[in-house]
């Protein structure tokens, strides 16, 4: 079944703004609840039939009631969501600075229109931030939208008899559902047929134990509390069944939910709380400093608009405008590029986590396979058999054939796959489970026909799969009488069976031949074959329980199957060891199986590594589990269940590990919504998991992780560049200011609007091409990010302290450079003066090709910027072009000269600057070498395996 929420729920045409009310009655009028009708009942009152719905009438019935959509979240409008853009704190600030200028130009007499200038300068920085800031939230959120689109929402549906997995929105009232474990339900339905069926209704009832749900009529007065029906929403826990569709959409009990919850609050991220904390505190800095000088001012003489405007300059000097925008744009960046290497991540909360992934607790089938499985092998009574051929097609031979009929019918009698033949562009592909179609292509392989033999001994009776159990037994009727067939984990069905099939003869399971049975499961699992054992037994009296049945069986045989590797993820599992990150493979195969997985793609490399099985596990107490984890050898943990994957998650992330967990069944749910990081499959995952997680596979493969993990790393690298650029920046344009000041000289060496100019050109646009900075080619050479580190670190102080200090001493420099070559007394200068105006022109231009040259510089953390390339980035030095043609314009034009007062600037001046911004990216290159060089004593002598876990993490 499809995922609830999102996409799919029912929308009544000319029902636009009023939702139906939830039902459960069916379209007959006066007719009972449906819960209270029989099976054959349902079917009559929703004009259906065990065989499903026609085509035809699916058609008519999805024309009457719609798609089976929830109505989408209602949205603030367009302009209402561009001017909660002005709410930011930044933009407050400055709506109150331009309004107090206003004020300022109002109250001047004469008024000086320099300040109205400025008055509408700062509106127009305020402005364009709103626009950056909300083009990239509504293309941010448009594309969450595409993506979820991509990972699938099905649901499996009879029609006309023949079972087909559709979208979750093409289901209509009347339609026949079938039910598996793992399965989120897409409609409310009601139960005609239960085997062992239990859901989850906690997202409905808040209670997280499954409840069993029944196939006969109940007397309970509503649906929801009646034990025959399912919603939309829940979860299929175990067992299986079928199912009548009698509400979609926003008729569903989900659908009425949903509609309460569409007016929720979005809570932001921890990363989005810690940027507002520290643009308050920026923000306060800003208005006491400037205060600060305002006072100052004053007490010099000068008059109260003079000392405001001041004033005003070192505030605005002060705050980073386009902070808010670019953190925006570098957090949308990196989900699109994560998207682009198939991992869609579904909060902003995994971007920040995967960036401290210490452990990756990874599944084997599908995540480091391909999750095509093909049986190779098949042993009966002390003969093993060849199967030829590769992947779903049935084509192939199987050695012996005519031995292995009996075992290959029992098996195939035992699955509820279907295998699909070539349609289009599509090959031959399984619906269900994987292991289950390689049965079934094995059986056609040797002769057999799936569908005949399941229709000749029709299923009477079923035992699901059960994880802990690792076995799945369906009692059929055939010619011969009732027989019980099983299949599952070769040592779960060894203990239950007292005989065994050799050659057509049974016999007695002595200890010899359950010796010869377990070598043989041994070699095929030693040759990374995943093996399944197969046995039968016929039956009287149908068995009540599993336990009943599951008991006095006689063994046939073995079937091996292989899963190859995913190519591309052994250099994955390379580029997570030199990242400091462990893996641990945790699987329900058996040891040797995992063993030889493991060593193909490269995670295990030890002679002697330490195996774990689920039955060891069990017997280990808590500090016993908390020792195992601590040995920095290489894990593999085998046989092993759900709650054992939830209590070693739980452990390693008491020891300070920041855990992902992959997963794609529904037994992994409960991990992956435990771990730090959630990591399902969206190809073959089950709906509950994907719903668990927070990152979804959309190729389910391993390396996926590997690059949503460097690219995790990389926008939280990306977001502390452009916060060294932008605060760096913002020191150079305070310490001319604060310099002139303490210096007595009486004009301001850079005004408000020379700030706001800056910052339009060489501020917004250079600190977006950083948030899209690619990872640097040793991202993942470093150890994970600790937990502890804040994005305001003291690496991150002391860096920007560096940085804005050299681009100072520059801007200082040539501003009183200048203004001593006039050789005209402080006193004497006035804001027309052709030196003051070149001075000021000097220190603007100074700062814009300081930023350039800082733009470089900060593109590294602490490799040399020459290594990745110097103008790798387009963008940026597009970006950086544009500030100096700007500042080249202000310079040259009559017009802005006028309103920047600047004056023309000599091509020996250009000189002048660009050795300063050389000296800059000169020194910046000199500090990255000292991190080097002070680094190299670190890694000398370190063991060859990468650093792990929390010894990583420090």
């Amino acid at each position: 079944m499809g995922r609830p929420g999102g996409h799919h729920g029912l929308s009544r045409p000319g029902r636009a703004g009023r939702a139906a009310k939830p039902t459960a009655t069916p379209p007959a009028d006066s007719a009972p609840p449906v819960q209270q009708l029989r099976a054959d009942e349902v079917f009559t009152a929703f004009a259906t039939s065990p065989r499903g719905l026609s085509e035809g009438a699916a058609d008519t019935l999805r024309e009457r009631y719609g798609p089976n959509e929830l109505p989408r979240p209602r949205r603030k409008g367009v302009w209402r969501r561009f001017l909660a853009q002005f709410t930011d704190l930044f933009a407050l600030v400055l709506i109150a600075a331009s309004a107090l200028t206003f004020l300022a130009y109002a109250l001047q007499d004469p008024r000086d229109v320099g300040n109205l200038q400025l008055a509408f300068a700062i509106l127009g920085v305020v402005v364009l931030n709103a626009v950056i800031g909300f083009v990239q939230e509504y293309s941010a959120e448009r594309t969450a939208e595409t993506l979820q689109a991509m990972v699938p929402h099905t649901c499996r549906v009879l029609r006309d008899g023949e079972r087909l997995e559709l979208p979750s929105g093409a289901l209509v009232p009347g339609d026949v559902v079938v039910l598996e474990a793992g399965d989120a339900v897409s409609a409310d339905c009601r139960v005609v047929e239960a085997h062992g069926l239990s859901v989850n209704n906690a997202p409905l009832t808040g209670e997280s134990a499954a409840v069993a749900r029944v196939g006969e009529p109940t007397a309970s007065d509503t649906a929801l509390d009646s034990r025959n029906c399912v919603f939309m929403g829940t979860t299929v826990v175990s067992g299986s069944g079928k199912a009548v569709v009698y509400a979609t959409g926003a008729t569903t009990e989900f659908g009425r939910i949903f509609r309460l919850t569409d007016q929720a609050p979005r809570q932001k991220t921890p990363l989005q709380r810690e940027v507002a904390v520290m643009a308050r505190r920026v923000a306060a800095l800003a208005v006491a400093i400037g205060a600060g000088m305002f006072a100052l001012r004053l007490q010099t003489g000068q008059s109260l608009v003079s000392a405001f405007v001041f004033a005003l300059g070192v505030m605005v000097a002060m705050v980073p405008e386009g902070l808010p925008a670019t953190l925006s744009v570098s957090l949308a960046i990196g989900v699109r590029r994560m998207a682009r290497r198939q991992a869609l991540v579904k909060r902003l909360l995994a971007v920040e986590a995967l960036g401290s992934t210490t452990v990756i607790c990874t599944d084997k089938t599908g995540t480091l396979t391909q999750a095509e499985m093909t049986v190779t092998r098949v042993w009966s009574g002390g003969i093993s058999h060849e199967v030829s051929g590769v992947g779903y097609a049935p084509v192939g031979e199987v050695s012996g054939a005519e031995e292995l009929r009996e075992l290959l019918r029992s098996a195939v009698l035992c699955t509820d796959a279907r295998l699909v033949p070539p349609s289009g562009s599509e090959g031959w592909r399984v619906l269900g489970d994987t292991t289950e179609g390689a049965i079934l292509v094995a059986a056609a392989k040797a002769g057999l026909h799936p569908g005949t033999e399941k229709e000749a001994a029709p299923r009477i009776g079923e035992f699901p799969f059960d994880p802990v159990r690792k076995l799945m037994s369906t009692v059929h009727r055939t010619p011969e009488g009732e027989v019980l067939c099983v299949k599952g984990a070769p040592q779960e069905l060894l203990a239950r069976c007292i005989r065994i099939r050799v050659h057509g003869a049974e016999q007695d399971l002595t200890a010899p031949l359950r010796d010869g049975v377990v070598g043989a499961n041994d070699t095929m699992a030693g040759k990374g074959l995943r093996v399944l054992g197969v046995a039968v037994r016929p039956v009287g009296e149908a068995p009540r329980t599993a336990e009943q049945a599951e008991a006095g069986l006689t063994f046939l045989g073995l079937i091996g199957m292989l899963d190859p590797p995913r190519p591309e993820v052994a250099e994955a599992v390379r580029a997570c060891r030199r990242a400091g990150i462990r893996i641990v493979m945790v699987t329900g195969d058996h040891p040797l199986t995992a063993e030889a997985i493991a060593r193909r793609v490269g995670i295990v490399t030890d002679p002697h590594p330490t195996v774990v099985t689920g039955s060891r596990l069990d017997g280990m107490d808590a500090a016993e589990l908390d020792g195992l984890l601590a040995e920095q050898g290489q894990l593999l943990l085998c046989r092993v269940s759900p709650e054992h994957k939830m209590r070693v998650v739980a452990a390693l992330q008491a020891r300070g590990e920041v855990v992902a967990v992959t997963g794609d069944g529904a037994n992994d749910a409960p991990a992956l919504k435990h771990a730090d990081i959630g990591v399902s499959m969206g190809a073959t995952g089950t709906d509950v998991a994907r719903e668990a997680s927070e990152m979804v596979l959309l190729d389910d493969s391993f390396a996926s992780i590997t690059a949503a993990v460097e690219l995790g790393r990389s926008v939280y690298r990306n977001i502390r560049k452009f916060l060294a650029y932008l605060f760096s920046h913002n020191i150079a344009e305070l310490a001319p200011i604060l310099a002139a000041a303490f210096a007595g000289f009486p004009l301001v060496p850079l005004t408000a609007v020379q700030i706001l100019a800056i910052d339009l050109g060489s501020d917004v646009l250079p600190a977006l091409a950083l948030g899209a900075e690619p990872p640097e080619p040793d991202t993942m050479d470093r150890p994970p990010r600790s937990r502890r580190e804040r994005l305001f670190s003291a690496e991150l102080v002391r860096r920007f302290l560096f940085l804005g200090a050299v681009q100072s001493i520059g801007v200082c420099a040539v501003f009183f450079w200048q203004i001593h070559a006039s050789g005209i007394p402080y006193a004497d200068f006035t804001s027309s003066d052709p030196a003051y105006r070149k001075a000021i022109t000097l220190t603007q231009a100074a700062i814009v090709v300081s930023q350039f040259f800082n733009a470089l510089a900060v593109r590294t953390d602490r490799q040399s910027v020459f290594s990745v390339g110097l103008f790798s980035n387009p963008r940026l030095i597009a970006a950086g072009c544009f500030g100096i043609g700007l500042m080249a314009a202000i310079s040259y034009v009559p017009l802005l000269q006028d309103v920047f007062n600047t004056a023309p600037l000599a091509a020996a001046d250009w000189a002048v600057l660009v050795a300063f911004g050389v000296l800059l990216l000169g020194a910046e290159e000199v500090r990255k070498w000292w991190v080097r060089r002070r680094a190299v004593p670190a890694t000398t002598g370190a063991p060859s395996g990468a650093p792990t876990g929390k010894e990583a993490a420090r």
